[in-house]
């Protein structure tokens, strides 16, 4: 497998949310930086190389830690479908979440691959969660929407799985951190059950 480019491709937003389990593993790993543009960013970039050197595209993994109001800390969770959630032209009559003016809908949907994890609609936004939410979604984060949409767009498979590390309120910023360890370990795991042909 090129090391360059491989497939799959796994993508995190920091090296943190890894704690080098992955580099341990020898398993490359991009990191795009945290939010929605940086990821944009970064995952547009390496797909372009894989269509420079002729490589069809891969399935874009995405592992990261988010934040819930419906699942408890510790799930580890699939999510294929997302919305942006601090995408607000209310103002303009339209619904939260959605993007003026563009054909995409403001829910996007990829076919389930984590299909033993339960199922949740993750919402990003450029912003660490702490109190109460607006949007539908059952779990947060900052980079997943974007990572989905440059893979619609790009017509890539996509695959995403978060581990719940807060509650997304007052005590998030701490337990974030506090549940990195487990995140990573659950992680990795994950990966090696789904690229020895597991279903996971």
């Amino acid at each position: 497998m090129n090391s360059e480019l491989p497939d799959p491709l796994l993508v995190m937003a920091l090296p943190i949310e890894s704690q080098g389990v992955f580099e341990q593993a020898g398993v490359a790993v991009l990191y795009t930086g945290i939010g929605k543009i940086n990821a944009t960013h970064a995952l547009t970039r390496k797909l372009a190389e894989y269509r420079h050197a002729g490589r069809t595209l891969p399935l874009v993994i995405n592992f990261g830690t988010t934040g819930s109001h419906c699942f408890d800390t510790g799930t580890i969770v699939a999510c294929h479908q997302f919305i942006q959630r601090d995408m607000d032209v209310t103002g303009l009559g339209f619904e939260l979440g959605v993007t003026p003016f563009e054909d995409l809908p403001a829910l996007l949907e990829f076919p389930a691959i984590f299909t033993a994890l339960p199922n949740a609609r993750c919402g990003s936004g450029d912003g660490f969660v702490t109190g109460g939410l607006t949007a539908s979604c059952d779990v947060i984060d900052m980079e997943g929407y974007a990572l989905a949409k440059v893979c619609r767009l790009e017509n890539a498979r996509f695959a995403c799985a978060k581990y719940v590390t807060d509650g997304a309120d007052h005590s998030a910023g701490d337990d974030w951190q506090s549940n990195l360890p487990q995140a990573a370990a659950a992680f990795l795991a994950l990966y090696r059950a789904l690229t020895s042909g597991v279903h996971s």
